[in-house]
């Protein structure tokens, strides 16, 4: 079948919504046409029009096993034409979903019991937080509902995920956040860290902040906090050092919850299988997708704690039957393309290569980038890193916001054949490669990146824009 690129194009300017796209600015063309993407095979994707491109991103953090896999495909194609749907209502299931439920339970960190499963990570928050006050009415705790977050964490754009999300211009005239959301600092000790402030003394005093937040709101009155183990779209950060062991203790002497969003960190990224593994943290709850199927079907889940289910379990005879529930809940296919990732990520290994090739890219982003007199901070784990760009290195000053430093750094990439990044919360770029990654592909991106960053560089001096 011949395809009209340029027909394309202007079907999809006339009828498809765009997340996070300027809407004026596509519908008149100012922004470009947009781009087709047709094919994909290991880190690369190829446009309409035959142009490769490396995914460094994969696609968003998710596509962990690389573009096309086959055995992925086959999975789902078999899955398909056996049983293409049914619900997992009133105690009905599938082979695929009892098995990948068993597996989920049996890796994730803690002492985990069940999951629930949903379409995307912002679903799966909006069950965790059910799941907070769920849990503390059945055990006589109903004012215990007010959940914490951090600033520039991220947790979905549903309405209570997007709530929790702690990064304004996704509540901008959205009428967010809703007032059960709290928050405290982000844990960045490059910007947040007062002068002279240790990582570990940083780290404990956001837990000292952590603490008297839930004094002041009452601990009666505080179910749960959530976070991601590195932050992700707020800025790719690696927690500081002693950073979860404070916050965990100051946790549990208040009885509140902790749910580790996994999102990102699950499956592998960060060197360990989960980030909880990788920090020592004990979740109550976890929220994973992105990974779980590496972007090929929509999936996601909220992986239930022995202390939390016991208490769901023993409220039954009292409440009936739990009523919350999605009709793709356990989609038969969905579990099929996990427990076909899942095989990848365990036989292949992807944990330990991104231990070992992230350390690599991790050496390679500080050794080509964190000199340069327009960064300011280099920081990654495993394969997640990020370069963030000053006007002044030793003030830590940033650049003006109307330069859009890190948007131009990620366009002169892209020009070059390189998805990466510009991360929304300042002059950031950003990459996620997928897991099977190679260290000689690092070495590609690598390159294109410094000639990416070398050449807004000498623009910004060229023009006076800094000297």
């Amino acid at each position: 079948m011949t395809i009209d690129i340029k027909e394309l194009g202007e079907k999809d300017k006339r009828s498809v919504l765009h997340p996070f796209t300027h809407l004026k600015d596509f519908a008149s063309g100012k922004i470009g046409e947009p781009t087709i993407v047709e094919t994909g095979k290991g880190i690369r994707i190829q446009d309409a029009h035959g142009n490769q491109l490396i995914d460094a991103f994969a696609g968003m953090y998710c596509v962990n096993v690389g573009y096309g896999r086959t055995e992925v495909a086959e999975a789902i194609s078999r899955q398909a034409y056996r049983l293409a749907y049914y619900h997992c209502y009133a105690a009905h299931t599938t082979d695929e979903l009892a098995i990948l439920s068993d597996r989920l339970v049996s890796m994730a960190p803690g002492k985990m019991s069940k999951v629930f499963y949903g379409m995307s990570g912002s679903d799966a928050n909006e069950t965790q937080a059910k799941l907070v006050w769920y849990y503390n009415n059945l055990r006589g705790k109903p004012k215990k509902k007010k959940i914490i977050s951090r600033e520039r964490g991220y947790h979905g754009c549903s309405v209570l995920s997007g709530s929790m999300t702690g990064m304004s211009f996704y509540h901008d005239y959205m009428d967010l956040p809703l007032s059960r959301i709290a928050r405290t600092g982000v844990p960045h000790h490059y910007w947040a860290a007062n002068p002279g402030e240790t990582e570990g003394d940083f780290s404990a005093r956001r837990a000292r902040e952590l603490d008297q937040l839930i004094e002041d709101l009452g601990p009666d009155n505080v179910g749960a906090f959530i976070a991601e183990p590195v932050l992700g779209t707020g800025g790719i950060t690696p927690p500081p050092e002693g950073y979860w062991g404070a916050i965990q203790a100051v946790l549990k002497r208040h009885d509140v919850l902790l749910i580790a969003d996994e999102v990102i960190t699950g499956f592998g990224r960060t060197g360990s299988m989960f980030g909880s593994q990788h920090y020592g943290i004990e979740p109550d709850l976890i929220t994973v997708a992105k990974g779980l199927t590496s972007g090929y079907f929509p999936l996601s889940a909220a992986i239930i704690g022995e202390k939390v289910y016991k208490v769901l379990e023993d409220g039954a005879d009292k409440v009936g039957a739990f009523s919350h529930g999605y009709t793709y809940s356990g989609h038969p296919i969905g579990a099929a393309t996990a427990n076909a990732v899942l095989d990848i990520v365990e036989k292949d290994n992807l944990p330990g290569n991104a231990r070992e090739v992230g350390s690599y890219f991790q050496a390679q982003l500080r050794k080509k980038f964190a000199q340069l007199p327009i960064v300011g901070e280099v920081r990654g784990v495993g394969l997640m890193g990020a370069i963030e760009f000053v006007s002044d290195r030793n003030g830590r000053k940033r650049f003006d916001p109307s330069l859009k430093v890190g948007i131009r750094v990620s366009k002169a990439a892209r020009d070059r054949g390189l998805i990466a990044r510009p991360m929304p919360h300042g002059d950031i770029l950003g990459f996620a490669p997928p897991l099977v990654i190679t260290k000689s592909e690092i070495d590609e991106i690598i390159s294109i990146a410094e000639e990416a960053v070398r050449s807004v560089m000498d623009e910004l001096v060229r023009t006076g824009e800094k000297i």
